[in-house]
């Protein structure tokens, strides 16, 4: 619990989320990449039988990092709302909408989750 009775303590939290937030999309778009290069191979190689255990390696992997990513955005929505909850009403700014940093990060994980599993079923 903080005793700054200073709105501040909300801000860096908020920007702490954003910076999580940031990371889980870096890690998502690497593992899209890294899915993505397996059709290279996939397309490049045409008659390698290697390249189809290639491509379906770079698929799992590629997934693993998407999820990876979406897990990382909702523990830190969870952990940004945990945080929020101890707050006082001195360190919460006023006409603040608080819900909406968390939502974002949910619906970034939906979507990621959606996109793993088109990915997987598109195979």
């Amino acid at each position: 619990m903080s005793y700054l009775d200073d709105p501040r303590v909300y801000f860096a939290a908020e920007r702490t989320l954003l910076a999580w937030q940031r990371a889980s999309i870096a890690l998502m778009g690497l593992g899209f990449v890294i899915e993505r290069f397996g059709l290279f191979i996939k397309l490049m190689a045409h008659d390698n039988p290697l390249s189809e255990s290639q491509s379906t390696l770079s698929l799992y992997i590629g997934v693993g990092f998407i999820l990876i990513g979406a897990g990382t955005a909702l523990l830190s929505a969870w952990q940004f709302v945990v945080f929020c909850k101890t707050l006082g009403a001195q360190e919460r700014p006023r006409g603040h909408i608080f819900w909406l940093p968390p939502a974002v990060n949910v619906f970034l994980s939906l979507s990621a989750v959606a996109l793993s599993a088109w990915l997987i079923c598109s195979r």
